[in-house]
Parts: structure tokens; C-alpha cells; sequence
């Protein structure tokens, strides 16, 4: 009803009793003395009151009805949500996709109380055939899950598996994007008259798209890891015909040199190029080391990238023979970088280091790890003949062998950033930044002198923290 007819029934109530209390003292006061006329109005306000009364409650009693059907439908919602939730909690902690998708069936049976949940999915022909099972003994007929047994054929025909006694009373359909790859199915007793309702009907379509979610997440996993390896063997081969293959074309042209002068004589100058063989299998040897270095795993789980970085910094001093000074910050060390970040982290500085020994011609290199307000820091830093960083801005194809652009893809990949700032003659800076979370920042390093260096050289120093700039000034 409009408000303004609202009004209107109250104005018509009113005109009613003032209408009959008028008259009584008028026209009804001849033969209606008192207390009859009294008693008129009274009923006359008694019914008014009455109808007003029965048409609000009425009304009211309407809308507690359906405030109670819709908190109904909210509480059903709310009770689906949180059994989702709960399964979800439950099983992120699977790392196996057929681990996952079997506590998602069990977590079916025990939230919808069903004698057992069974998911069949879809085989090359478009059979049904058995994933998982969730059951009591003596409910299903004895097919293990995968197996070449009974197969469903008819669509949602899940009984099959099933002992007599029992039948699917609930399923939900499993999507895999747009299309249906299986379904997941509740059994019950035959003489169990029990219904399920809409929320449990809710919760089995949302166990159901957790499946096909699970599905999903194996899939792209299985694709994240064929991309991983090919873009690992991309590395080794690139690398492999950038330092090997050119060393190898090297020594073939300087062992046929070395052949000809014997031939005529020329001992010392074939002595002279047999110096430059040596020091050239001593460059690919270097090569062939860090490359199977680079096929384990560069950051072990159990000590972090911090870590990584010094044991690899003092490696790097042993074979390459150059005075390496590491030093990291304490809070660095307790930064938790995501593994892909780590592994990014390491690889870029175990490029950056490999430049230096094969191009920089430096004698001392100082890593440094820190933390600056919310990222992670490391700086590369040699004395060796440096670079016009300025030409970068060009392109990557000025500088085909120093692995810059791949670099810069690591970092960006993990949501980083690097630069390079060198001259000719004065050396080059390589700076890494990575986001983390929460990081702390603390004052004092500490710094541990690697092969080839005195205590002195590896003195501890205090790093300055500026919002200003990318580096970290050392005193």
C-alpha cells in the first residue's frame, strides 16, 4: 500500500467515529439513551481498532516470515561456505594432486553423513571409470580407484560400483573449464529415506568444482614443469655454444697453429700459443664446473639464499682466483623469499659473477646483501675495466654475451629489478632488487673473507640506508 493511502485509512477510521459519535448525540439520542449509545461507539472503535489491528499483524507476520525464509538461505549459504573452507584448509597442505583430490571425496562423505562418496571421471572413450572412493567396508564391489574393472558407461551411472543395498542419492557434475570431465557421487542405503537439501545439494557442486579446480592446478603444475626444463636445457645449450663450443673452435685453430710452426721449427712461438691452450682449458674448465653446479639446486630449502650466496662466493674465489669479500646484513638473513624468487635471486648473481671473470679482467669483487625498507637487495661490485652502461639503453644485442637481458627477464619475473652502472676503466655495479614482505632493517654486517684476502680486506663496514638512492654506500 502507497503511504498516502495509509493516511487515508487512517482519515477514514477517524471520519468513522467521529461520524457515529455525532450522531449519537443527535439523531440516536431519542431512542439510544445512555449507556446504549456509548456502548455503539465503543464498538464501532472496537471493530476499527480490530481490522487496523488484524491487517497490521497481518502484514507484519508476513515480513517475519520471509526475514526468516531469507536468514534461512543466508545460514545455508554460510553453512556451504564454511564447509568449503574447511575442506580448503584441510587440503592445501597436499602437494599431490591425487592426495588432494581424495580428501576432497572424504570431506564429501563425512559434511553430507553419506554411507560413501565415489568420483568417477571420464576415460579416453568416454567411459566412467573410478578416481577415488570414500566408503565403509563391504559398500563397494572391490574395483580399486584407476583400475580396468567395472566401468560406468551410462552418464552419472555410478551404482555400478556399488554393492547391492545401496544407490547414488546425490551427484554434482566435475568441469574441468567448460567441460564436464567426471562426477562426484553420494550413495545411501536403499532404506534410508533420507532427503538431502538445497545447502547440502550447494555443498556436494562446490566439493565438486574444488575437483576440477585440483584438476586444473595439476595441470598447469605438469606444464609449469616441462617449460622449466625446456627453458633449463635453452640455458645449458646457449651457454654451452657461447663458452664451450667457442673455447673448442679456439683450441682446434690454435693446435693446428701450434702444428705447422713444429713443422717449420718455431719452438718458442708454438710454446708461446700451447701458454694461451692452457689458459684457455683453464677457462672452459671453470665453464664446465659452474654449469653443473647450475643443475643442482641453488638454494637448498633448509638454508636459505643468504647462505647460498656465501658458500657460492667462496667457491667463486677458489676457481676463479680472485679476492672475493661477502657481507650480509643479520635481518637478510631472516627474509623468507618465495623459492621461485631465491632461485631467480641466485641465478642472476651467479651471472653476474661469471661476467665478471670472463670479461671485468678484475682482481677484487665484493657481494653484498641487505635489505632496504621492503626489498632485497644484492650488489655486485668489481675494480675491473668497467663498460659504457649508457649503450644498454640500445639493446641487449650490443652486449650478446654477457647474458644482460636474460638478467633483467630473471628479475622482472619475481617482480624485481637490476641495474648496471660502470664506466670504462672504473668497474661495474650490479644491483639487484626483489620485493618481500615485511622486511626489517638493521645497521651492522658482517663480512667473511674469502681466498686470496686478508682479515683487513674483509673488515666489517656500516651500510647507509637511503630512500634516495639504489645503492648502499660503504664507509
Amino acid at each position: 500500500m502507497y503511504p498516502g493511502r495509509r493516511w487515508l485509512v487512517v482519515l477514514a477510521a477517524v471520519l468513522l467515529v467521529g461520524t457515529v459519535e455525532a450522531l449519537c448525540d443527535t439523531v440516536f439520542d431519542a431512542f439510544l439513551p445512555f449507556p446504549f449509545h456509548a456502548l455503539l461507539v465503543v464498538a464501532v472503535v472496537a471493530a476499527v481498532v480490530g481490522t487496523g489491528a488484524w491487517e497490521a499483524f497481518r502484514r507484519i507476520d508476513r515480513l517475519a516470515q520471509d526475514l526468516r525464509e531469507r536468514n534461512d538461505t543466508l545460514e545455508s549459504r554460510n553453512a556451504v561456505l564454511r564447509a568449503v573452507y574447511d575442506v580448503s584448509l584441510s587440503v592445501s597442505g597436499h602437494a599431490d594432486s591425487e592426495q588432494t583430490i581424495a580428501a576432497i571425496v572424504d570431506h564429501a562423505r563425512s559434511l553430507l553423513k553419506a554411507d560413501a562418496a565415489l568420483l568417477a571421471m571420464e576415460g579416453p572413450a568416454g567411459e566412467l571409470r573410478l578416481r577415488a572412493t570414500s566408503a565403509g567396508r563391504d559398500i563397494l564391489i572391490g574395483d580399486e580407484p584407476g583400475g580396468a574393472g567395472v566401468m560406468a558407461r551410462e552418464e552419472g551411472d555410478l551404482e555400478c560400483y556399488l554393492r547391492p543395498g545401496y544407490q547414488i542419492r546425490l551427484s554434482a557434475p566435475v568441469g574441468h573449464g567448460d567441460e564436464r570431465v567426471g562426477i562426484l557421487g553420494l550413495a545411501i542405503a536403499t532404506g534410508n529415506r533420507r532427503r538431502f537439501d538445497a545447502s547440502e545439494v550447494d555443498t556436494l557442486s562446490a566439493l565438486a568444482t574444488q575437483v576440477g579446480l585440483a584438476l586444473e592446478a595439476s595441470r598447469l603444475q605438469n606444464e609449469l614443469k616441462v617449460l622449466a626444463i625446456q627453458g633449463e636445457r635453452e640455458r645449458i645449450a646457449r651457454e654451452m655454444h657461447d663458452g664451450l663450443a667457442q673455447v673448442l673452435g679456439y683450441v682446434n685453430t690454435k693446435s693446428q697453429a701450434i702444428d705447422e710452426m713444429l713443422d717449420h721449427g718455431r719452438v718458442a712461438e708454438a710454446r708461446q700459443q700451447l701458454g694461451q691452450l692452457a689458459a684457455a682449458a683453464r677457462s672452459v674448465y671453470v665453464d664446465v664446473r659452474e654449469a653443473i653446479l647450475s643443475l643442482s639446486t641453488p638454494v637448498p630449502a633448509e638454508r636459505g639464499v643468504v647462505a647460498a650466496l656465501e658458500e657460492y662466493a667462496a667457491a667463486y674465489a677458489e676457481s676463479s682466483k680472485l679476492a672475493v669479500q661477502f657481507s650480509a646484513t643479520p635481518d637478510s638473513g631472516r627474509v623468507q623469499l618465495s623459492a621461485a624468487a631465491q632461485a631467480e635471486t641466485f641465478s642472476i648473481v651467479r651471472e653476474a659473477l661469471t661476467n665478471v671473470r670472463k670479461h671485468a679482467r678484475a682482481h677484487r669483487v665484493r657481494l653484498r646483501v641487505a635489505i632496504d625498507g621492503d626489498e632485497f637487495v644484492v650488489r655486485v661490485e668489481d675494480d675491473g675495466v668497467g663498460f659504457e652502461a649508457e649503450l644498454l639503453s640500445v639493446g641487449p644485442e650490443r652486449w650478446p654475451h654477457f647474458g644482460l637481458a636474460g638478467m633483467r627477464e630473471r628479475a622482472e619475473s619475481v617482480g624485481g629489478r637490476i641495474a648496471w652502472r660502470s664506466r670504462p676503466g672504473e668497474g661495474a655495479v650490479v644491483e639487484l632488487h626483489v620485493p618481500v614482505g615485511g622486511a626489517s632493517w638493521s645497521l651492522p654486517t658482517r663480512a667473511v673473507a674469502s681466498p686470496g684476502e686478508t682479515e683487513g680486506d674483509a673488515a666489517p663496514h656500516q651500510a647507509v640506508r637511503t630512500r634516495t638512492t639504489a645503492f648502499l654506500e660503504a664507509d
